[in-house]
């Protein structure tokens, strides 16, 4: 039976740019009684820019915490119940405009979230649109976007599409022996081809010197979707023995 709802939202407009990475990196991220879900046998870590809309916590909508940015980097992990294989997210940092949302977050699914200024801008260029998000650490704007063709595709099965979009799990490394597991539920997202990007950050200041040879080169990927309605449902504590 599902967990009762926590959060409900939209999802709009989501940039992702993937990147193939050392998987020993992500060792110290790793949930027990995860692994890593490989894509034809890399380790891919993505950063994701999107906008959160008609936001309820708990059924409510809170004042000025409604529509809001996000750019998070996370990496895909699969866990086996013992009947059958889920495949999740791990979520290295998520930043947001919102302290308030970043305690929340933090307290009760053990994410990592961190509160900065932030601002997006969307721009029609003929059969494409331009998406950018951007937000302000150590004084210096950061940014992340894309430009994608304004005509949208199903998700092909099998795509790398797929394999970066369909993980409706989230897990969260609690301590040696436990992982938190939370559900996301929404459809399988249209796409739009992208045809340029953008990421320009402070690698090393936001994620760590060890993501820094592999964020500052040349993506595997870049996508967008669409994105839809989404919910999040309370999350379970998993004890590996």
């Amino acid at each position: 039976m599902p967990k009762p709802q926590f959060l409900k939202a939209q999802w709009k407009n989501l940039v992702m740019i993937n990147y193939e990475v050392d998987p020993t990196i992500l060792d110290p991220y790793l949930p027990p009684g995860t692994e890593l879900d490989l894509w034809q046998g890399k380790a891919l870590v993505s950063m994701v820019g999107f906008m959160f809309l008609d936001t309820k916590v708990l059924g409510i909508k809170w004042p000025w915490h409604v529509d809001f940015e996000e750019v998070n980097l996370r990496f895909y992990v699969k866990y086996f119940n013992g009947t059958e294989w889920k495949r999740g997210a791990v979520f290295v940092s998520e930043i947001v405009p919102k302290p308030l949302i970043a305690v929340i977050a933090n307290n009760l699914y053990k994410e990592h979230y961190t509160a900065m200024p932030m601002r997006h801008s969307i721009a029609e260029a003929g059969d494409y649109t331009q998406f950018l998000y951007e937000w302000k650490f150590k004084g210096k704007w950061n940014k992340l976007g894309a430009t994608a063709s304004n005509q949208l595709l199903d998700i092909t099965p099998g795509s790398s599409e797929e394999f970066i979009f369909e993980h409706y799990w989230g897990y969260n490394k609690l301590s040696a022996t436990s992982t938190m597991e939370y559900q996301v539920e929404h459809v399988s997202w249209q796409t739009g081809n992208v045809k340029d990007y953008v990421f320009d950050a402070d690698v090393a200041g936001l994620y760590g010197e060890a993501f820094k040879p592999y964020l500052e080169k040349e993506p595997v990927s870049a996508f967008f979707a669409v994105g839809s309605d989404i919910r999040v449902r309370m999350g379970d504590k998993i004890v590996v023995k």
